[in-house]
């Protein structure tokens, strides 16, 4: 008996897209923050756990994760880093 060799087809598994393509944009969603803000943000964390951080005008000790964060984007968005502006309180 000879052993025969199937011979398989490659199936392209690909599917076209249906979505246009765009010369020189990015792929995905728009960032809402730029790099600048991530890095204060960082900063204002490490300074915060270090017990180093602290707020305004008081001059108190920051202990809140939150407080830390709009430290930092606070600082981001006074020196032109890309930040959304700030709810309105009403």
């Amino acid at each position: 008996m000879a052993a025969t060799k199937k011979s398989r087809k490659k199936s392209s598994s690909r599917k076209k897209s249906t979505r246009k393509k765009t010369a020189g944009r990015k792929k995905g969603p728009k960032r809402k923050y730029g790099a600048k803000a991530g890095k204060k943000v960082k900063r204002a964390m490490h300074e915060m756990k270090r017990g180093e951080l602290r707020s305004g005008r008081s001059g108190k000790k920051v202990k809140s994760r939150k407080q830390a964060i709009a430290i930092g984007l606070s600082e981001a968005r006074r020196e032109g880093g890309k930040v959304p502006s700030r709810k309105k309180s009403s």
